[in-house]
């Protein structure tokens, strides 16, 4: 595996991850892969993917999603922006996104 080049967006929502995950699935136009294991993820294009971290048991919100790219930090800010947008239209309220090296 290559360097993987990840964009969070943050959500204050209080949200199971598997719930969370359906809703990405739902807007991308996806699927859960994975669902059940330890690392589930969405698909939004061949080389970028949406993975769900929710707060610890008790913890307050928020959410993140991480969105994953091998192939550029470009890649990955490009589909996190429009994954926003898109659950922007749903409603869902999302920070500002944060790259993460």
């Amino acid at each position: 595996m290559g360097t993987l080049h990840v964009v969070t967006l943050v959500i204050d929502l209080p949200i199971t991850k598997l719930d969370a995950l359906d809703t990405v699935a739902f807007v991308a136009d996806g699927e859960v892969e994975g669902a059940g294991t330890v690392s589930p993820r969405v698909w939004l294009s061949t080389d970028a993917w949406a993975q769900v971290e929710i707060p610890k048991f008790a913890d307050p919100p928020p959410l993140a999603i991480d969105v994953f790219s091998e192939t550029s930090r470009e890649v990955a800010l490009s589909h996190a922006r429009r994954l926003a947008a898109a659950l922007e239209e749903v409603g869902w309220t999302i920070r500002p996104e944060r790259p993460v090296r």
